[in-house]
């Protein structure tokens, strides 16, 4: 099938996800900062879509993605798609039945890869952890604070190996491509190189982001690295592989919710 084509960012239109698709547009029910609050994805008709199942993962660009984002740069909300809720619309994160914020702003735009899941079935031969049965993360460290929503093309750089609570969680360091540094970054060393400090902020943001609430520092397999381009690709091709089998029926759904 033809995969929508992309856009090239234009001014904002109330509702509508202009930078990569379109297309799609974004419809919020309820009031932000409320267990009711929903922000759901229409296409060019009108009918729902799921944010996880129905964006494409690939843009046809080699190491360009499409992401989706959940949470923009400097705020706090935990925001995340809704795995296990019809659609899978975007919703404030709950724990012990509150409303789940970030003790302190996240510096980056965070989100996750559509078409993708690490699946908790299988142990990783390095970590030897399973998956956290959530779509694969992306931290995307441009200048920009993309709004809650956006899908956006972006250049993989490299990876965390994260576990939390015994659980491997990818957390895939990326750049969007219209960025203005996008041009200068191709691999994770030019991260470390263009940008100091940046995947060690990363790194330590995401080990102790858990401790205020009497939880443990979280661990990074591979000796604490951070891990280039190509093995990046390779974990999203095989996550993008149990996704594939997830929705096909080979694995246990379990709750979570599929077309």
């Amino acid at each position: 099938r033809v995969l929508p084509r992309a856009a090239a960012p234009r001014a904002p239109l109330a509702g509508c996800l202009r930078r990569a698709f379109s297309a799609v547009s974004t419809h919020s029910e309820g009031e932000p900062g409320t267990p009711s609050y929903r922000l759901r994805f229409k296409d060019a008709s009108g009918k729902e879509v799921s944010p996880w199942h129905d964006i494409p993962l690939f843009t046809g660009e080699e190491g360009v993605l499409n992401a989706l984002f959940e949470i923009p740069k400097n705020t706090k909300p935990k925001m995340e798609v809704a795995t296990k809720e019809a659609q899978n619309p975007i919703a404030q994160d709950v724990k012990k039945g509150k409303l789940r914020d970030y003790h302190g702003p996240i510096f980056w735009n965070y989100g996750m890869f559509p078409q993708t899941w690490e699946d908790p079935n299988v142990v990783h031969s390095e970590t030897k952890c399973a998956g956290d049965n959530d779509p694969v993360d992306v931290v995307e460290i441009g200048s920009e604070a993309l709004p809650q929503g956006a899908i956006e093309k972006v250049k993989v750089l490299g990876t965390l190996a994260m576990i939390d609570d015994g659980e491997l969680d990818w957390k895939v360091i990326a750049i969007r491509v219209s960025d203005p540094l996008a041009a200068e970054l191709g691999d994770i060393e030019d991260v470390e190189a263009k940008c100091p400090g940046v995947i060690s902020g990363i790194r330590e943001w995401f080990r102790w982001y858990k401790t205020p609430d009497g939880k443990p520092l979280n661990a990074f397999g591979y000796d604490e690295k951070a891990l280039n381009r190509a093995h990046a690709l390779e974990v999203i091709a095989e996550t993008h592989g149990a996704w594939k089998k997830l929705v096909g029926g080979q694995t246990d759904k379990g709750k979570l919710w599929l077309k």
